[in-house]
């Protein structure tokens, strides 16, 4: 059997294990470069990836992750979605991503690779969002939603039908956004509004 690690052990790895408990699935540890921590969940956390055979990045930063997924040799294990929730039959989901309880993905959504649908957020039909995303939780994207790679969309944000979010963005906490956003972009308020640029998002969000 192959073995599957989680990437990353810190609250989100805590939460992405319940999800795999839920589902069954057996783990057989935790990776961290960070070499203070050795112990999550009552688990042995290593500091290489040469034991594991598969891993999901465990990581809540989306540059972080997709810095992992770029360097690591490891496969990447399918999308860890929690029995409580509500996918579309004809939604995709993609590897490495991780889809919490309570959230619902409906229609022809499609998500991208090493994304985090968090806890009660919804994503409508035929949204389209790119890899490394992040939804927060109680996120409601409306039908035909797309966000670019690399976003995060803050907790208790609500996006109208049709918006186009760009690449490596960030949506404040409780924003209502109502017009496209660039690429690169720091948004937020009810309106949502561009408050400035990301320096870092002119390299890819690195």
């Amino acid at each position: 059997m192959k073995k599957l690690y989680l990437y990353g052990a810190s609250g989100h790895g805590k939460v992405v294990k319940d999800i795999l408990d839920a589902q069954g699935r057996p783990l057989e540890g935790f990776i961290d470069d960070n070499p203070q921590v050795d112990s999550i969940c009552d688990m042995k956390v290593e500091h290489q990836a040469h034991n594991a055979d598969e891993i999901i990045i465990s990581v809540g930063n989306n540059e972080i992750r997709r810095r992992i997924a770029e360097r690591t040799t490891c496969d990447i294990e399918t999308a860890a979605i929690h029995p409580n929730t509500c996918i579309a039959a004809t939604a995709s989901i993609g590897d490495g991503t991780v889809v919490m309880a309570g959230a619902v993905v409906n229609a022809d959504a499609k998500i991208g690779k090493h994304c985090i649908i968090n806890t009660g957020a919804t994503v409508d039909h035929e949204c389209q969002i790119g890899d490394y995303v992040h939804i927060a939780p109680g996120v409601h994207l409306c039908g035909q939603v797309q966000v670019g790679e690399g976003t995060l969309v803050g907790v208790g944000s609500s996006v109208i039908p049709c918006v186009n979010i760009g690449r490596w963005c960030v949506i404040g906490a409780g924003s209502v956004v109502l017009n496209d956003v660039p690429d690169g972009s720091v948004a937020y308020g009810n309106p949502c509004r561009v408050v400035k640029q990301r320096a870092s998002a002119l390299n890819g969000g690195g």
